[in-house]
């Protein structure tokens, strides 16, 4: 006798049925009377929407990575047993995380309106050691990069600290009791197993970091989003330039998703019972011998 496997007929129907319909939603778009097709490939790699799209990335990578630094920072602090410093941490989280993003991003932006000048002193007197225009020293750029920092910074706080506190308190006992100094433990025991419960989410703020970059339009940083409404308000063609950012942010977001499913898998490693990878799945397909058939009379 030969066990078959059991077949989930109706996982087919059901997904050939969803295929159908994403072929027909995206044929009565594409066949649209009123999309241009000439003008979604004359933009599609043009010179403005690439560079608006290496902005879009440098704004991502700086923000993350400036953001990830401050908030293990505030994320220790949130966790010290010192109240002053947890005080300021909670007070700093609770002030970025509760006001809007784009709120944030206009305060940045305008503070030359509230700040014509920045300099340095001695408080309380006219004594002066320099000072500088605010729209000088803060341009668009950087207050793009300010403004996204100290937001996400707030919700990498909150993220690290989450993990941290999913690490059994017995590991920096024991990492204590063998005499590891605070910061070797944090870096070599804590850490690591932390990443385990930090790197899903902070996946996904990335993700997120990216497509928060189209709000810097309202500070004129000529991000890829700002860069198509201004190619879309000189020739009429919104809906054009619409499918043209779309596909942009598409394809960063689908090559955002391969480091954290690798790194996810990194530091999975002991946790749980790991499958193939997509890679490692077409191989084994490829390599994967037919099995010969056995009749009857051979079982008997």
């Amino acid at each position: 006798m030969v066990a078959l496997p059991l077949r989930h007929t109706w996982r087919w129907v059901a997904a050939g049925v969803l295929g159908l319909g994403f072929v027909w939603l995206a044929s009565s778009l594409w066949n649209n009377e009123n999309v241009d097709h000439g003008t979604i490939a004359k933009f599609m790699f043009s010179d403005q929407i690439v560079h608006g799209a290496v902005l879009t990335i440098v704004l991502t990578f700086l923000a993350m990575v400036l953001s990830t630094i401050l908030g293990v920072v505030l994320a220790l602090m949130r966790l010290s047993s010192n109240p002053v410093l947890s005080g300021l941490a909670w007070l700093y989280i609770w002030v970025f995380r509760g006001t809007p993003l784009l709120v944030q991003i206009v305060f940045w932006g305008y503070l030359g309106l509230l700040y014509k000048q920045i300099s340095l002193g001695v408080p309380f007197t006219d004594f002066t050691v320099f000072a500088i225009d605010t729209n000088t020293l803060i341009p668009a750029f950087v207050a793009g990069v300010i403004a996204l920092t100290t937001n996400q910074a707030a919700y990498t706080a909150e993220i690290v600290r989450a993990g941290m506190l999913s690490v059994d308190p017995g590991q920096k006992e024991a990492a204590y009791s063998l005499g590891m100094t605070p910061l070797f433990c944090l870096l070599k025991v804590e850490l690591p197993q932390a990443m385990r419960v930090i790197i899903p989410p902070m996946g996904n703020e990335t993700i997120s970091m990216l497509k928060d970059t189209a709000l810097l339009s309202l500070i004129a940083v000529l991000e890829l989003y700002t860069v198509a409404e201004r190619i879309s308000a000189q020739n009429l063609r919104q809906v054009e330039l619409l499918v043209v950012v779309s596909c942009w942010y598409l394809v960063l977001t689908s090559v955002l998703s391969v480091p954290q499913y690798y790194l996810e898998r990194r530091f999975g490693r002991g946790s749980r019972v790991l499958g193939p990878t997509p890679v490692g799945r077409v191989v084994a397909l490829l390599r994967r011998q037919p099995k010969p058939r056995v009749t009857d009379k051979e079982s008997l």
